[in-house]
């Protein structure tokens, strides 16, 4: 999607979409929320890469964690899972899809 087409789904200028994507603008709560949408991603997708260290020391630094509390991500919020779900209801075969899942099945029970 161009950043003309991001910008005109969500209500801005192109050059606005630019500012936010080189970081030279902050994007708020709501915003993010509409951006995900649009897109067509869970809120989280814009977080997959943020390092833990610094996705936990906001809610640290505000008394939100006593520090040995370990927040882990809900894998059915993340990118990947999500890409795999389309993915997967993709394929029109019911017959192959069940196949499929029966792969990963093994897969996973077998590591």
């Amino acid at each position: 999607m161009s950043q003309e087409m991001l910008g005109k789904a969500v209500g801005l200028t192109f050059q606005q979409i630019q500012k936010y994507e080189r970081g030279i603008n902050r994007i708020g709560a709501s915003r993010l929320f509409t951006l995900s949408k649009v897109l067509n991603v869970p809120v989280s997708f814009f977080f997959d890469d943020m390092p833990r260290a610094l996705a936990t020391a906001g809610a640290k630094a505000r008394g939100f964690a006593d520090g040995t509390t370990t927040y882990e991500a809900d894998p059915m919020a993340n990118r990947e899972t999500a890409e795999l779900v389309r993915a997967y209801y993709r394929i029109e075969d019911p017959r192959q899809r069940r196949k499929f899942l029966e792969l990963l099945r093994s897969m996973a029970d077998g590591s």
